[in-house]
């Protein structure tokens, strides 16, 4: 046999509801007790008071003209200050280059005073003995920068901008980034390749 389903019951009448009353928390924060008396929003069309001054703090200076202006001044020299308009990230690749150039020099300096280097070698020579190399690090792919993909770029003084792969597989621990200004020092066998033993960083 199978079981008879019991009848549900009706469901409940819903009480209606009450309004809170004075004693509730709720009668507080209600919108007829915090603006019992506010008058609907008139339309933005409808507002009077255009340019009208309702607030004012101190006594109104005149920055340009009259007897409390200002000449401005040139900080800069002036061929490093912009006189027409420019376009941001028009610059021509030659004005580039010639600032990544440098600020690797500049960097470079800072690196042998800060450790103690000895003057740079060139990337292009090949040298059985250690030498210290300074350049940009480099990817040599579309990916992103590993172990295998880091290559250095040199300076121009030295190594004509020349790219030369690097093997970090001697150093312990290294962190490095595409644009990272660094001085590499070790073996260049063969001119092709750098074996790196030790980083000079920043």
């Amino acid at each position: 046999q199978t079981p008879q389903k019991r009848p549900r019951p009706p469901p409940a009448t819903p009480r209606p509801k009450r309004p809170p009353s004075a004693h509730s928390p709720y009668a507080l924060f209600s919108p007829s007790s915090l603006s019992p008396s506010a008058t609907p929003p008139q339309k933005y069309t409808a507002r009077g008071g255009r340019g009208e001054v309702v607030a004012s703090f101190g006594v109104p200076q005149t920055l340009f003209g009259g007897s409390g202006g200002c000449a401005p001044k040139l900080f800069p020299h002036p061929d490093d200050s912009l006189t027409k308009s420019y376009k941001f990230m028009f610059q021509k690749p030659l004005d580039v280059r010639e600032v990544l150039c440098w600020r690797i020099e500049e960097l470079g300096a800072a690196l042998r005073t800060h450790h103690g280097l000895e003057d740079f070698s060139s990337a292009l020579l090949p040298a059985q003995a250690s030498v210290t190399l300074l350049g940009q690090i480099a990817c040599d792919s579309n990916g992103k920068l590993n172990a295998k993909s880091a290559v250095l770029e040199g300076d121009r003084q030295r190594s004509a901008g020349a790219r030369i792969p690097l093997d970090l597989s001697e150093l312990p621990e290294f962190s490095l980034f595409p644009g990272q200004i660094v001085a590499l020092e070790g073996i260049n066998s063969t001119g092709k390749m750098l074996v790196v033993s030790r980083l000079y960083e920043v």
